[in-house]
């Protein structure tokens, strides 16, 4: 596998959880260099699914399209996008099974629009999974104070359409938030 390894966060327990099966389309927003939850989505989706790997620097998209002609991932789709612009993102309207936004939220200024962003993408029970750090691993990780919490996130996720279906420990330093369109 391609990615750093699930010593911090294992991609495959979440998809246990939203029941993500061969055929589904979802979208990685925020993606990273590494995508650790797309090379792990490909895998989970097989080739009849399709992953969308979004991200806001075009290098970290050459990096993931390099990674995965060169794992032989042909549903990995490689996607340049600001995700806290609601409606900017090249994805059609209720065409994603699942959204994913891991260790981004703390980096964003506009939440609200990237949630609003993942909710216009999602199909009618389609899932938005929030993974995000709760506490630092040594230089690893936000500042406390940056950190947003599971709590907040969910306070806000009714105005994106969004309704909470559970809250869990990702690991020993990150939270996923599991939300549901509504």
């Amino acid at each position: 596998m391609v990615h750093a390894g699930t010593s911090l966060i294992d991609p495959n327990k979440i998809f246990e959880k939203i029941h993500l099966a061969p055929g589904m389309r979802v979208a990685d927003l925020g993606c990273g260099r590494t995508g650790h939850f797309v090379f792990s989505a490909a895998q989970a989706v097989g080739d009849k699914g399709v992953v969308y790997a979004v991200d806001v620097i075009k290098d970290v998209l050459a990096s993931v399209k390099s990674l995965a002609q060169g794992e032989g991932f042909d549903n990995i789709q490689t996607v340049w996008s600001d995700i806290e612009l609601a409606g900017r993102t090249p994805i059609p309207d209720e065409s994603v099974d699942a959204c994913f936004i891991v260790n981004v939220m703390f980096q964003l200024k506009n939440k609200a629009g990237a949630m609003r962003e993942a909710a216009r993408m999602l199909k009618k029970e389609g899932y938005l999974v929030v993974v995000d750090w709760m506490k630092k691993l040594g230089a690893l990780g936000p500042a406390p104070e940056v950190m947003t919490s599971p709590q907040t996130l969910a306070a806000s996720a009714e105005e994106a359409g969004l309704a909470p279906v559970e809250n869990f420990p990702a690991g020993a330093y990150h939270y996923s938030l599991i939300l549901k369109k509504i």
